[in-house]
Formats: C-alpha cells, sequence, structure tokens
C-alpha cells in the first residue's frame, strides 16, 4: 500500500497507507505541503514531446523540471554496475526471480528494458531505458515512452563515486600518503581476522589520537563507565575513557599503540594474561592528521597508522565486527546530509522518500550501522506496508541489537513477519512482545517454552479457512480503491483516487496520485460484478479528500470523512491537517453541501463514520483525548435536528493500544479492521457480536481468506445473503488498494453435532477464561482446541455423530483434566469440566505433610501400573514439577489376604514400580528418597482375617501413599 496517499487520506489521523493505504496514521505530522498541485511554471513548456527550456543545464534544472513534471528523481552515486546517466526504472524487486517476470510482461509490450543489480543492495532495477541527457530523460517519462509504457515510472541518475572526486582534489603526497595508509588497514584487518579479533575503523574520533585502542567496554550510561572501570582497577588494570562527541558513547579503552602489531597481539595474549573477557580493536583517524602528516609517523620497526581521507573505504571494515558496540540513538559517519534529508522525510511521514534514503544510507555503510538507522529504515517500510523490507531491516536490528528492542520494535518485527507469510517467527515473536508489556518494556528478551493465548488464537485463525469465494472487481485501477458502502438497493459507494489525465488534474505530490473522491457504481446482485463507475455528486467531492461513506436506511442523509480546510487547509498546531466527518441530506433529489458535526475538532482527527440499522448511532474512529491506543473507534447518539451526544469509546474489549479502523454494523455484528488483535499480518477485518443486555462479545477474526498477510479492512456484509464486499492490498490485485467482492457459501444441510460446556474452578465454581481446550479422538490424537471465553465456555461443532471423543483440558497451576464424551445424532452434548488446583493436593494429615491423590489401587496379587493409577500418579508428576525442589517417600499396602511375609514382598515391588513410573515421567531419582512396601502392616480398615470382607473392602487396603519430606 502506499502511505502516501492514505496518510494523506486519513491525514492525521488514520491512514497508514494509501486507502488504507488509507490507514490512519500512527502519528500525525504535516502531509501535505501544497494546498493544490499544478503542473504549469512560465519557464518551460512542452511541444511535441519536446522540453524546452531556459535555464542551463544542470544538476538543479534537472531537479526542478523533474518536480515540475511531477517525476520522482533519485540521485545514485558509486553505482558499479551501470554508467553514468539518466536511467528510466519501472520498478525495484528484491527477488530476481519477480525482476525477471517483470521484465518478461513489459517484453510483451514491445519494450527493451534491463536489470540492473546493485552490488551492495542486491536490489535489481528494471531501466526501461538510458539517456546521457536528462532532458531527454524528462521527454521519455513525460510521453511514457512514447504511449508505450502507462504506469508510473522514476529516473535514477547515476554519478561517478565520490573517492574518485575526492581523489582528483588530493595532490601527489597526500595520496602517496593515503595508499600507504590502505595498504596498511589491508594488513591490519587481514591480520585481525586471522586471529579471530573483533576491529573496527572509526573515522575522526574527537579527543583520540591517530592509532589503535584496546576496548573492553562501550557503555550509554556514564555510571556503568564508573562500575565497570572500579572492576577493571580490582584487576589491576588502567583503564581510559573516551566518549564519542556525536553517539555520546563512552568507549572504555586498557591500551593504545601507534602499531597495530602491537595491539594484536596484546590481545592474542589477553593482555599478557591480565584480562579474560572479550577485547576488541579500534582504529581511530582523523582525515586532518592525513593533511599534516609527515614521515615522522613511521620507522623501520614500525606500521604506519592507518589514515584515510574523508570516506571510509568500507571494502577494508572488517566484517567480524560486532554491530552491538553500537548502542540504541547512536550514529556512525555516513552521508550526514543524506541522513538529515531522510530524517527530515520521516519526521513529516513522508515514509516512502525516508525509506529510499535509510537505504541509500545504509548501502554506503553495511559494515557500520547504528540502532536508529536500521530502525527507522524498518519503519519507514513498515508505515509504508513495504513488509518485505521492513522484515527485512527488523531482522537486522534483532540481530544486532536484540538486548536493546522496545516492545514497540518486537511488535512491528512481528507484523512484519505476518506480512512476509513468516508465521512460527511471528509466534515467537509475539511471546516475546507479550513479556514484555507485562513487564513494563522490560528490556530482556528470552524465549518462552510455553505457546500463548495469542500463539494458540493465532494457531486457529491460521488452521481454519472458510468456504468463500473471492473476486478482483472490474472497477479497481492501478491507483487506490476503498472502503465500499452499500447504496440503494442495487449501487455501491466507494472511495478511489482514479483519474484518467496525467497532467491536468490534481495530484498527491508524494505519489503522483490524484486526491481521493467518492464514486458511485452498479452492482449485479448475482455475479457480485460492479461496473460503470462515475463520480458520486460535485456536491460532496471537492479538491482535497472525500472518502469513507455511510447512509441511512432511507439513502436521505450521509456521513463522509473529509479533509478540515475552509478556503484552504487547516492544520493544527503541529501542523498536522486533521480530517473530520461531514452530514449531507438529500433534497428534491440533489445531495446538499457537507456540514461539519459538533464533535469534530481542529486538535485531533475523526473520520469512518457507520451508521447502525435503526439510525440511532453512529460509529467513528479518532485519536481524540481518551483513546486507549493510535486510533479508536467511538459511538455517539443521533439525536436528531444535527445534535449528538457525547462520543463514547467503545473500550478495550473492542480497542487495543494500536489501530483500530473502518468499522461497520449490521443488525447484528460489529466488522472492524485492526492491527492490535491476534490477526495474520497489517491489518486483519474482525467481526463482534452484539447483545441487548451483555453489549458486545468476543472480538473473532474472519480468518482465512479474506484475511492474508497484507492489510485488509473496509468490510460490508449483507448477513442475509452473506454476499458483500472488502478491500485489500493483497498480491495480485490491479493496483494499490483493490476492492473485492465475496459470497461466503452456506452448506444446505447444517451438522448440529457439538461438544459444549463451562469450565469452572472446582471449589469456588468460578468460570476459568483462557484454559486450553483440546478435543482428541480415541487414539489421543488431537482433532481442534479452542480457549474459553471470559465466560468460562466451550464449543466444538461440526463433529461425527454416534462418535467418542477425548475432552483434555488445560490451565497453569491446575491438574490436567480428561473426560470421554459420546456424540448423539444431530445433538448438542453439554460437558462441563471443573478443575482442580495443583496445591490443593498438598495436606497436612496428623502432623505429616502428604500429596494426597486419589487412591492408587492395584489389581489382586499384582503388582503393574493401572491405566487409573497412572492417571492419578501423572497428577503427582504436576505437583512435583511445579514445586521443583519438592522430595517425597513412597509407602505401599497390601491388604491381608495371603501370606504375610508374600504381602510385605508385594507391596514393595508396587512401591518400586510406583517409583519408576514417576522417573519414566521425568521426575529426578533423587526427588524420591525411598519407596517402601509394608504389606497388611498399616491396614485401613477392620479386614485382618478376622472378620469377612468384601473385595472392595480388602481393595482400600491396596493402596500407595506419598510423604513429603522436604518442599
Amino acid at each position: 500500500m502506499n502511505t502516501k496517499l492514505i496518510q494523506l487520506l486519513l491525514a492525521s489521523l488514520f491512514l497508514t497507507t494509501i486507502g488504507v493505504s488509507a490507514h490512519w496514521n500512527e502519528s500525525i505530522n504535516e502531509i501535505i505541503s501544497a494546498d493544490v498541485i499544478t503542473y504549469h511554471n512560465r519557464n518551460f513548456e512542452v511541444t511535441n514531446g519536446d522540453v524546452k527550456t531556459s535555464t542551463p543545464n544542470t544538476d538543479v534544472d534537472f531537479k526542478r523540471m523533474a518536480r515540475e513534471y511531477g517525476i520522482p528523481t533519485r540521485l545514485v552515486k558509486d553505482f558499479s554496475a551501470a554508467k553514468n546517466g539518466y536511467y528510466i526504472i519501472a520498478g525495484v524487486y528484491g527477488d530476481r526471480a519477480n525482476a525477471n517476470k517483470f521484465v518478461q510482461k513489459l517484453r510483451l509490450k514491445q519494450l527493451s528494458p534491463v536489470i540492473i543489480t546493485h552490488p551492495v543492495s542486491k536490489l535489481n532495477y528494471v531501466s526501461l531505458a538510458q539517456h546521457e541527457n536528462w532532458k531527454e530523460a524528462i521527454n521519455s517519462c513525460s510521453t511514457a515512452m512514447n504511449g508505450k509504457y502507462k504506469s508510473e515510472v522514476w529516473i535514477m541518475n547515476v554519478q561517478g563515486s565520490n573517492s574518485e572526486h575526492i581523489v582528483k582534489k588530493l595532490d601527489v603526497e597526500r595520496n602517496e600518503l593515503k595508499e600507504n595508509s590502505l595498504n596498511t588497514s589491508k594488513e591490519f584487518i587481514k591480520a585481525a581476522k586471522e586471529n579471530k579479533i573483533a576491529a573496527r575503523i572509526v573515522p575522526g574520533f574527537k579527543g583520540l589520537k591517530n592509532g589503535y585502542y584496546i576496548v573492553a567496554g562501550v557503555f550509554g550510561d556514564v555510571n556503568n563507565v564508573k562500575s565497570f572501570q572500579e572492576k577493571l582497577n580490582k584487576e589491576n588494570l588502567v583503564s581510559k575513557v573516551a566518549t564519542h562527541p556525536e553517539s555520546e558513547l563512552n568507549y572504555v579503552y586498557i591500551k593504545e599503540s601507534k602499531d597495530w602489531e602491537e595491539a594484536i597481539n596484546a590481545c592474542k595474549s589477553n593482555l599478557d594474561g591480565n584480562y579474560n573477557d572479550k577485547l576488541w580493536i579500534m582504529n581511530v583517524f582523523d582525515p586532518n592528521e592525513v593533511a599534516t602528516a609527515n614521515d615522522s609517523h613511521t620507522s623501520e620497526n614500525k606500521k604506519p597508522v592507518s589514515e584515510f581521507s574523508n570516506k571510509v573505504n568500507l571494502e577494508y571494515i572488517n566484517p567480524l565486527a560486532p554491530s552491538r558496540i553500537l548502542k540504541k540513538g547512536s550514529s556512525i559517519f555516513t552521508n550526514d546530509k543524506l541522513l538529515q534529508k531522510a530524517d527530515l522525510y520521516f519526521s513529516k511521514m513522508w515514509y516512502a522518500e525516508a525509506a529510499e534514503l535509510y537505504e541509500q544510507v545504509l548501502e554506503q555503510a553495511p559494515n557500520i550501522q547504528s540502532f536508529k538507522i536500521i530502525e527507522k529504515a524498518g519503519d519507514s517500510h513498515y508505515y509504508n506496508t513495504n513488509m518485505e523490507r521492513a522484515y527485512y531491516w527488523y531482522d537486522k536490528l534483532y540481530t544486532s541489537y536484540k538486548n536493546e528492542m522496545s516492545a514497540e520494535n518486537i511488535f512491528k518485527y512481528a507484523n512484519s513477519s505476518k506480512g512476509t507469510g513468516k508465521y512460527a517467527r511471528a509466534k515467537r515473536l509475539m511471546r516475546l512482545y507479550d513479556k514484555e508489556m507485562k513487564k513494563g518494556n522490560s528490556r530482556a528478551l528470552e524465549d518462552l517454552s510455553r505457546a500463548t493465548h495469542n500463539e494458540i488464537v493465532l494457531d486457529n485463525i491460521l488452521n481454519t479457512e472458510e468456504t468463500i469465494n473471492i473476486a478482483n472487481l472490474s472497477i479497481n485501477t492501478e491507483y487506490s480503491d476503498f472502503s465500499p458502502m452499500f447504496y440503494n438497493d442495487d449501487k455501491m459507494v466507494f472511495s478511489s483516487a482514479m483519474d484518467s489525465s496525467f497532467f491536468n488534474t490534481r495530484r498527491y505530490k508524494w505519489n503522483n496520485q490524484p486526491y481521493l473522491d467518492l464514486y458511485v457504481a452498479k452492482i449485479n446482485k448475482e455475479s457480485q460484478e460492479v461496473k460503470d463507475a462515475i463520480k458520486f455528486s460535485k456536491k460532496i467531492n471537492t479538491k482535497y479528500h472525500e472518502a469513507s461513506v455511510t447512509f441511512s436506511q432511507d439513502n436521505q442523509t450521509m456521513y463522509f470523512t473529509r479533509n478540515n480546510y475552509g478556503k484552504k487547509l487547516k492544520r493544527d498546531k503541529n501542523g498536522n491537517n486533521n480530517l473530520k466527518i461531514y452530514m449531507s441530506k438529500k433534497i428534491d433529489g440533489e445531495w446538499t453541501e457537507g456540514k461539519e458535526l459538533p464533535f469534530n475538532s481542529d486538535d485531533f482527527s475523526t473520520g469512518h463514520p457507520a451508521l447502525s440499522h435503526d439510525g440511532k448511532q453512529l460509529y467513528f474512529v479518532s485519536d481524540m483525548p481518551g483513546s486507549m491506543g493510535m486510533t479508536d473507534i467511538f459511538v455517539v447518539d443521533v439525536l436528531g435536528d444535527g445534535q449528538f451526544s457525547e462520543p463514547r469509546n467503545l473500550g478495550p474489549e473492542i480497542n487495543t493500544e494500536r489501530k483500530e479502523m473502518f468499522p461497520f454494523i449490521n443488525e447484528k455484528k460489529l466488522y472492524f479492521s485492526s492491527d492490535g488483535h491476534v490477526g495474520l499480518g497489517g491489518l486483519d477485518i474482525y467481526e463482534v457480536a452484539y447483545d441487548d443486555e451483555a453489549g458486545f462479545l468476543e472480538v473473532r477474526n474472519l480468518g482465512q481468506p479474506v484475511n492474508s498477510k497484507k492489510d485488509d479492512f473496509s468490510y460490508i456484509v449483507d448477513e442475509e445473503t452473506q454476499k458483500g464486499f472488502f478491500a485489500s492490498n493483497r498480491r495480485g490485485g490491479k493496483g494499490d488498494d483493490d476492492i473485492y467482492s465475496f459470497q461466503r457459501l452456506i452448506p444446505e444441510e447444517a451438522n448440529e453435532n457439538a461438544i459444549a460446556g463451562v469450565v469452572t474452578e472446582l471449589v469456588t465454581g468460578e468460570v476459568m477464561p483462557e484454559a486450553l481446550v483440546m478435543l482428541l479422538d480415541e487414539n489421543n490424537i488431537k482433532l481442534k482446541e479452542v480457549v474459553t471465553g471470559e465466560d468460562g465456555s466451550f464449543v466444538f461443532e461440526d463433529l461425527e455423530s454416534s462418535t467418542k471423543y477425548i475432552l483434555k483440558t488445560v490451565k497453569d497451576a491446575y491438574f490436567i483434566d480428561e473426560q470421554s464424551i459420546l456424540t448423539n445424532e444431530n445433538e448438542l452434548v453439554q460437558a462441563d469440566v471443573s478443575m482442580k488446583k495443583l496445591k490443593e493436593l498438598i495436606i497436612l494429615e496428623d502432623g505429616i505433610k502428604k500429596l494426597k491423590i486419589d487412591m492408587i489401587f492395584f489389581d489382586f496379587d499384582k503388582f503393574y501400573i493401572r491405566k487409573d493409577a497412572a492417571n492419578e500418579l501423572d497428577k503427582l508428576v504436576e505437583v512435583m514439577n511445579e514445586h521443583k525442589t519438592m522430595v517425597i517417600k513412597i509407602e505401599s499396602h497390601t491388604d491381608s489376604r495371603g501370606k504375610r511375609a508374600y504381602n510385605k514382598y508385594l507391596s514393595d515391588k508396587r512401591a518400586k514400580s510406583t517409583r519408576e513410573y514417576l522417573i519414566s515421567q521425568g521426575i529426578s531419582p533423587d526427588r524420591i528418597e525411598s519407596a517402601i512396601g509394608y504389606g497388611e502392616e498399616r491396614l485401613l480398615n477392620e479386614c485382618d482375617g478376622t472378620v469377612r470382607c468384601s473385595s472392595a473392602k480388602h481393595q482400600l487396603n491396596r493402596r500407595s501413599e506419598f510423604i513429603i519430606v522436604k518442599m
């Protein structure tokens, strides 16, 4: 999706991409720098395809002219795979195979594209033509390659390398010194690699002279520096501290040298055996010293200090150098102007432009990459919904700075993992994210072995795919099309940036797409196809953005979203142009001018209106004060005469700390999109049923194929026919965001076989939410699993009739519950579960601590473990696993039948078999102090052989007991 349009559309608040791309932005910064973009300038004109200009042929004029024509440009230096010149670029791909597919498609249009691969980033640029003169390049773009190519292109200006430019300016003496320095650096880096010593070349470290510094630690906090130095002092090591002027990191070094061989030998010997932790070598140089250097720097026995010119030759930077040395917030000596420009674009939410520049910065310094630059590169792509590149940089961030990543970083990493189909990694990352949130953004990221609630929910989403027919609509364009809404009986109104004129229309400068307007089209109810789209109403559409509309049941009242503007765009104190909701009435067949709603504000955004079926409530999205996350869903009561109640937040059951948007409500359910609930990636669509007494019930992800790893949003449905529409920027579409029709296939005969129940706590009877309930077959193979809701309920539907199933319920600190269930013919079987806490098995009996499980019974004259006994012993295993230091002893007993000596032998065998069973389940042997049989010495009843007893009474004496020796 294209952030620009979305930002633009949902201007400050919501849109994170165009359309969803129109998804409201996470923060609202300036999104429109000019009220209207025009393409007229007195200094040039187009005549017969030629550009006439009165200005000199310079880079400045080239950029100015390209801007006038609305043609994006990019300056690329040191592109060894391409000659100097101006390249017409039609696409950029990370995957060579995708680039090849695109080339084949272009060749069918009688074009002759070539692929140029960048040697560092490995990105594949598909070029349609190359020109030496910029005016020829502008002509090619402005005439759309003489009509052969109608999609958007941009110009890449390739120029010679900086290093060549600098060398020309250096005098002979400095060149000679530089060559010597480079040769020295090669030898130093080579030696460091051979000895497996981390090394880093750092240019211009103010306060340090050129040389080689043995670094023991790098710290951002001064207090940590002091503690570390105190530790070194105790080891009789003298250390010094140097603070970098830009990153403000504190480098603690133990030794310095002018000779790299001496520095390497010092690291190899661990400072003559005086230091056992890791050391690395920092080679500091100052270009000013190079300019004033003389032969006194060298001697026969000393290597010259490694010093470069202004640009570091990254070829010689040690790839073994640990990037984790750089702390969060640090910056490296990349192209400062380029980085400043990238940061400026990022602050303005020009994420596409910022992403390009950060990529360039990181290309120039592949081995010296700071936390902040990598983070912003990932964020820029993330906000522009380029999940492949976002994942690439977040993965780099995780590899180098795992312990410094915030919960926000982890969330985006997880979301981009889902957005690229890496669901297993996404689940692990969401586990880390949940842990961080519980700890208040603790930095300690460690793996957890047990599945979380979110992982289980994600598994259920992935494992459930409904039978739904989905189709891309013919009205979609290469631009953003989204936010459909039913209108009358056979029409649909939607938002689109579609436009046919290239030069004469208003276009948004960041992505050269037209401003959003509302369109209306006819729906074929049989095929779900939508055709004949025309602009909705001149009274509603303006020169700015209109989107996200909702209608009353009689289609006489409408609400829609628009930029906040009067004669020109209005901005808040931070320069943000917010969104507002407007209302219009249909009078005599014509819509009136939109009237602003009273709860709008110049200080925050409101948008995405959705009117309830009875017209009494209006739902909408906002970042107003009182929001729980980036954007929340609110509701107001429609009081009539243009009056509304105060907005109410729908609360934490619906809203999260992230983005909720695009609500749609009918008589039965509320639908909305979110990236805060568990989903498949990007925005997912969710439904929540409504009860008049209980309010909104549990939120449910619609699953595949409606949801995908991309953004899916603005869902509408006719509950009766189960037909509807939604928008998505998934692959395979025609453009940015596309509208899709869907039809859920309803089976003719519904299978009513089901098992349902409620999980409660055994003693208190309280319901137990978030318990994991599994459905197994007779062979203990898991068929389904669900997590109980807030009311402790669960249900398994579409089961086989007259079939035996096993219901297994698991929750932390409780015993696993298992029960067999037999289904009936087309009936709902109720199977409630009561769970017992593990700690309740520990009792005090006659002053002795025991584990009180149900009796462990043995068959007459046998000592093997029966199945019912194994189930009880498994409870004992659970308790011992919960209490890791618990030590027990086992006592086994028999009844009085048989000879006394044999009974003692038999009970001892039973005790030993019980011990062996516990060990087989993972209990360490040293946690079982003893396993002794007492025969018939300790009977529980009067059955000592002198009275007649039933078999049941005798069985009570055949038992094992478990005494707690140590907790």
